[in-house]
């Protein structure tokens, strides 16, 4: 799950005078479940992950998720859950009992939607098809399986604990259990990783046919070993090559691109992503775990846990870690920095109805883009161009003062 950056020391033209009215109706919820263990750490990783001991305490922790979902609860009631989100760490370490009790737990807090999506990460080195047949029988109905790279050489770099082989056996095996929507998660700019290697990845991915690929820059994070002794990464001319040849070789095979990495079927956008880019609401239960949520009075508050799961078991220690309720100042950007990372962008009346801002606290800003080209000159719309996609941070800096 992608935590939102603050945008604290952040003025928006025109939005701190600007009175918030009440919201007319609250946004789609969802649910994101963080399952902080891994049987190792990536070189690469920046998430709150730990190498997992022998033995997890897994009833200690479902416990401890359904307490904490308890205390959000008074926030949400009413409504009802359109999809659920299990990341990590490598949620897949769970057995299909332990999240079984768990999702029983949830439904019994919160109402399901007919058509929820609930979504399980997974690693191929993880995979045991009598476990995952067991999780379709839960109703996880969506995998999202990090491959990364089909590549030995690639694979031992980034400290992946699976084989090429072994990721290419994953993805039948989740058909095999019933999956008929799963995504592969892959990455290029790989250290030494030339065209022709970004490529044979690609279609190697592709050939499995997943319904929905995300395919990501490798991008080097503080506080990894990765950024301490950083790998040689391709030069920018072959990560460019890299991206104009990927991006026609999907479009190709019909995926299409939806999110600045993500690439679907048709009809196979992943709804819980959906919701994240287009300012949904979102309870985030489990350590580190990060939610935002909607109140009718126009209230917006982003909520974010305990992160070390030592102290997020800890009865004495509370769950929450802190919480902040969005100023005026702050929305617009909180919100054209998640909409505008989507390619068709988002109508502009979701604007006034998921802030409680008019639109014309944009205005100068909407016009200044426009006129550079950054920006879609669509009144119905808030989207960016194709040089405003390239250049995000360029189109978001026209809205500050």
């Amino acid at each position: 799950m992608t935590d939102s950056p603050s945008a604290s020391s952040l003025i928006i033209g025109g939005a701190a005078s600007s009175p918030r009215a009440p919201l007319p109706t609250l946004p789609p919820l969802a649910l994101y479940i963080h399952i902080p263990w891994c049987v190792r750490k990536c070189p690469y990783c920046d998430f709150n992950s730990h190498t997992a001991s022998p033995v997890l305490p897994e009833q200690e922790y479902v416990d401890a998720l359904l307490a904490d979902l308890d205390q959000d609860l008074h926030a949400v009631y009413g409504r009802e859950l359109t999809s659920i989100f299990f990341g990590g760490g490598t949620p897949s370490l769970f057995s299909a009992e332990a999240l079984g009790r768990l999702l029983q737990g949830v439904e019994q807090r919160i109402r399901f939607a007919d058509d929820i999506e609930i979504t399980l990460e997974a690693n191929p080195g993880t995979f045991e098809q009598e476990k995952f047949v067991a999780y379709r029988k839960l109703g996880i109905n969506r995998l999202s399986i990090g491959i990364q790279s089909f590549q030995q050489e690639k694979l031992e770099a980034l400290g992946r604990i699976h084989n090429g082989d072994e990721a290419v056996r994953a993805a039948g095996m989740a058909r095999q259990a019933g999956f008929d929507n799963f995504n592969l998660d892959l990455m290029h700019g790989l250290p030494d990783q030339s065209l022709d290697d970004a490529l044979s990845d690609l279609r190697q991915a592709i050939a499995l046919k997943p319904t929905h690929i995300s395919w990501y820059q490798l991008t080097l994070e503080p506080n990894t070993v990765f950024w301490n002794q950083p790998p040689v990464l391709p030069e920018d001319d072959t990560l460019w090559d890299i991206q104009e040849a990927g991006q026609a070789l999907l479009a190709e095979h019909g995926y299409a691109q939806y999110e600045v990495s993500a690439y679907a079927q048709a009809g196979r956008p992943a709804r819980h992503n959906l919701n994240y880019w287009s300012f949904g609401d979102f309870i985030g239960i489990g350590a580190g775990a990060h939610g935002k949520l909607s109140h009718p009075d126009g209230r917006i508050v982003r909520t974010w846990k305990t992160r070390l799961p030592k102290d997020y078991l800890n009865p004495a220690k509370s769950f929450q870690a802190g919480e902040k309720s969005l100023s005026n100042d702050e929305m617009p950007f909180e919100f054209l920095m998640n909409a505008l990372r989507l390619t068709a962008g988002v109508e502009s009346r979701l604007y006034p109805e998921r802030t409680g801002l008019s639109l014309d606290t944009l205005a100068e800003g909407r016009r200044e883009a426009e006129q550079s080209g950054l920006l879609q000159v669509e009144p119905s719309r808030l989207a960016a161009t194709e040089r405003g996609q390239l250049f995000l941070n360029d189109l978001l800096q026209q809205f500050l003062n």
